[in-house]
């Protein structure tokens, strides 16, 4: 029917049903499963999963699982059975690692090892999506209970999709350059829009002066000094206006692409002396979980097809290439060091290969 939503809206109301706590349904063949992420779960919600199912497992990332000291027999990821007497707080305390130095031992845990992990590795990058803790309770379901409760079903197997499409663009006169204009890309997924700031009028036969800048609303709007992204976010525009071409790509990816409160939840770990790689994995992501192919995207519906790129961030050059823009030079932007972010610019340049 052509009023109804197609795999990729579905895939975008999924994520909107897991972060307001409702249970979505994923779909591989004829095999059904209920998941509920644990950040918004009800203790409502999972007595009844409890109630229903003897297969009930918490889904975890195997970054995560190696803090617990669980064994992640699927690989990337970890299942842990659910005890029928789990109640909530266990479930979360689990799946965040806020209270982990406090009280460090949270199993034994009995592990899943038997079945398929598909649905679980696909509820997984759900949640990732939807900027929720990675961490999911799952249980098998039939397709009328599914059905019967009105939930949204997913096949596990829908891609995520993140075409970008201009939706405006407009002058902005800026402090570097009254010469600004605003370029708004609007996603088809329902995700995030992403901006790209242009200076001047550079030519679209040449290498442009570009950034890839994920957003940083700690750094960019409240000056925070545990990070550099604010100093790189004005220098870069400052570059381009003095030299008065220059296209810089505002993506929104906040805190390597885990989103503000998952960001919040590492500086809290940070707190505890872990530093930042650290503190991701033991909220169960990787290192990086940003998506530059975005940048490339952006520079070639703006029509360029090669840049000279202001990083320290070798992944960025990478990407460009591999997905069809040329990097003609790496320009480096090294500003904002503070005797606040040293710890956290040492560990990007030994742990995650930056140029600093």
């Amino acid at each position: 029917m052509a009023l109804s939503p197609d795999r990729h809206e579905m895939r975008a109301r999924a994520r909107a049903d897991l972060r307001m706590g409702v249970p979505v349904v994923l779909r591989a063949g004829a095999r059904f499963a209920l998941a509920l992420a644990t950040e918004t779960l009800t203790a409502a919600r999972l007595a009844a999963v409890i109630e229903r199912s003897e297969d009930a497992v918490l889904a975890i990332t195997a970054r995560r699982a190696e803090t617990l000291r669980a064994i992640a027999y699927d690989g990337d990821l970890a299942r842990i059975q659910l005890p029928r007497d789990a109640d909530l707080r266990w479930v979360q305390a689990v799946a965040d690692p806020a209270d982990d130095l406090r009280v460090p031992m949270k199993g034994p845990f009995r592990m899943a090892r038997d079945g398929a992990s598909d649905l679980a590795r696909a509820a997984l990058v759900l949640a990732k999506e939807a900027r929720l803790l990675p961490a999911v309770v799952m249980a098998p379901v039939a397709a009328e209970m599914a059905a019967a409760a009105q939930l949204t079903t997913l096949e596990a197997d829908t891609p995520a999709q993140s075409d970008l499409a201009e939706v405006i663009a407009a002058r902005v006169p800026l402090e570097v350059s009254e010469a600004g204009r605003l370029h708004v890309f609007r996603p088809s997924d329902g995700g995030e829009e992403h901006y790209a700031v242009e200076i001047g009028s550079p030519p679209r036969d040449q290498p442009v002066l570009s950034r890839l800048h994920s957003a940083c609303f700690t750094g960019d709007v409240m000056g925070s000094l545990k990070c550099d992204c604010g100093p790189q976010l004005r220098g870069a525009l400052a570059q381009m206006g003095a030299e008065g071409a220059g296209i810089l790509l505002y993506l929104n990816q906040e805190g390597r692409g885990i989103g503000l409160a998952n960001k919040m939840r590492a500086y809290a770990l940070q707190d505890q002396g872990f530093d930042t790689v650290e503190a991701n994995h033991r909220l169960g992501f990787e290192d990086d979980e940003r998506d530059f192919r975005l940048g490339a995207d952006l520079l070639r519906q703006l029509g360029f097809s090669a840049t000279r790129l202001m990083t320290n961030n070798p992944a960025k050059v990478a990407m460009m290439e591999a997905s069809g823009i040329g990097v003609a030079e790496r320009v480096p932007l090294q500003v904002g060091k503070t005797a606040e972010n040293a710890a956290y610019l040492a560990t990007k340049a030994a742990k995650s290969g930056h140029l600093l």
